[in-house]
């Protein structure tokens, strides 16, 4: 169902975009290496605490978030990552670890890293651990709007 409800979303504002299903997998980077999709066009999305406020960031499935780095260009005091208790029930319908980086279809404020906006295309799990959708990382941009900051970095795994 959560695929469905991007797939309308998606349509009724006219973006073009590809599914792709592959078996279960369960990290960003095993998602990318069976769906032949380079690590840094497939998009994770993390959630994190910036001052106690839930928000999506949404980075390369090769780099991981560089805490320090978002709390220094949000000018927060304190940046975490979530708890899943914290967010299990934010996402109905999705699996959770699967959650598509649509915040705006969550109320969620939605940060990208500048590192992925370089991509011509991205792909995202749709809220399973079995389907993905690709799509331009323009179209991503005009619907989402997200806010553009350098917190990811190179993941050491």
């Amino acid at each position: 169902m959560p695929a469905q409800k991007i797939k309308e979303f998606l349509n009724e504002n006219g973006i073009k975009y590809v599914t792709i299903t592959h078996s279960p997998a369960y990290t960003a980077q095993e998602i990318a290496a069976m769906a032949h999709i380079p690590g840094k066009e497939m998009a994770k999305t993390v959630l994190v605490k910036i001052d106690g406020k839930m928000v999506m960031t949404v980075l390369p499935a090769s780099d991981k978030v560089d805490l320090d780095a978002l709390k220094e260009a949000t000018a927060a005091e304190s940046v975490r990552l979530a708890q899943e208790q914290e967010f299990i029930n934010k996402f109905p319908g999705c699996d959770v670890g699967a959650m598509p980086p649509f915040g705006n279809l969550y109320n969620m404020e939605v940060y990208v890293a500048e590192n992925l906006s370089e991509d011509e295309e991205i792909a995202f799990n749709a809220g399973t651990h079995t389907e993905l959708i690709k799509m331009s990382y323009k179209d991503f941009e005009r619907l989402v709007q997200p806010k553009k900051l350098p917190f990811s970095m190179k993941s050491k795994v």
